[in-house]
């Protein structure tokens, strides 16, 4: 015999219309309310038909998760595939179908945003991977269909987001080189059409002051977040500054070609030159030598900005969401 609402609000000891309200993704009911309903339901394998729900409620159940480029993403997908994972978990938890949408420039041109809504029947969107020159960003601004973005700092009356605190990781990653004493100190950051960029760039530039060292342009060269340009960048900052002795790059990818480089031009890490990396990614810890990096919390991402869609949708107002960043020790700054 098959669970019913009554059932689960019984073993609760809740009433049904707060089962009701859980499963459906209410923001009214408490955190530990929501969590014993949905272990409850779980465990009893209970299943609402998303067909008769979304007739009574005259909604789809449906959040839309759009990502720009993803056919361009190149090792991107490592930071990509623990944030879908992410949305997708919390959506899954809260009741929600997700239906993921990859896009660009070209396509959101041809399908505007809202028609794209309106086409999925998505109550909501979370957008990630738009750059500041996509016409996708403006389009959500000014929708009405609720929106969270993931790494994108800007708001409007449907749409807010989630972030890391880009400045703050930036200068973790500088400060810990100048502990290590270091004082010349390069830049390798991402194309200038990424908000992230921009917020490490200043993180950067913010460390060097507090520690009393001018920013020199020679020591700043741009990559566009992959291994090649990495390797790339580190070689134009050593032609520029052989002196060099620490860099910080905005991504553990193109950290990991600045290393590779460094040692083709018989550079010892982190003798002669230090790296840092930004994103935490997994694979950095097995490397040799195992990389300093930035770690974003990259699942929770997703989980925040499905929380906060979900509120949107009900309605509410919710502030941005900026986490903090983390910095783990490696071998590529030494001890």
């Amino acid at each position: 015999m098959s669970i019913t609402i009554k059932d689960i609000a019984k073993q609760a000891g809740v009433s049904v219309t707060t089962v009701s309200r859980a499963l459906n993704g209410y923001p009214d009911i408490k955190p530990e309310t929501r969590q014993r309903i949905l272990r409850i339901a779980a465990e009893a394998n209970y299943h609402p038909s998303a067909i008769a729900r979304s007739l009574v409620m005259k909604k789809s159940r449906a959040i839309g998760l759009i990502i720009s480029e993803l056919t361009d993403l190149g090792s991107g997908y490592h930071m990509l595939f623990d944030v879908i994972r992410g949305v997708n978990d919390q959506a899954m938890a809260l009741g929600y179908d997700l239906i993921l949408s990859a896009t660009d420039p070209e396509q959101q041109r041809e399908i505007p945003y809202i028609e794209l809504c309106q086409r999925r029947q998505l109550e909501g969107v979370v957008l990630m991977g738009v750059r500041t020159d996509d016409p996708y960003l403006k389009e959500v601004l000014d929708a009405s269909v609720p929106c969270a973005l993931v790494d994108i700092p800007l708001t409007a009356d449907s749409c807010t987001y989630v972030t890391l605190d880009n400045v703050q990781g930036a200068k973790l990653a500088v400060q810990h080189l100048v502990e290590r004493g270091h004082r010349r100190i390069g830049l390798i950051n991402g194309h200038n059409q990424a908000f992230v960029s921009r917020e490490r760039w200043k993180g950067y530039g913010e460390g060097l002051k507090e520690a009393g060292i001018p920013l020199r342009e020679e020591w700043v060269a741009y990559g566009d977040f992959e291994q090649e340009s990495g390797a790339e960048c580190i070689e134009n900052l050593l032609a520029a500054d052989p002196e060099l002795t620490a860099v910080f790059c905005a991504s553990d990818i193109m950290a990991i070609g600045a290393i590779q480089r460094l040692k083709q031009l018989g550079k010892r890490v982190p003798e002669d030159v230090a790296v840092v990396g930004f994103d935490g990614l997994e694979l950095t810890q097995f490397l040799t030598p195992s990389v300093t990096t930035i770690v974003q919390p990259r699942h929770r991402f997703g989980v925040e900005a499905v929380n906060l869609l979900v509120r949107m949708m009900a309605g509410e107002t919710p502030e941005p969401i900026i986490l903090n960043p983390e910095l783990r020790e490696g071998q590529s700054t030494g001890k």
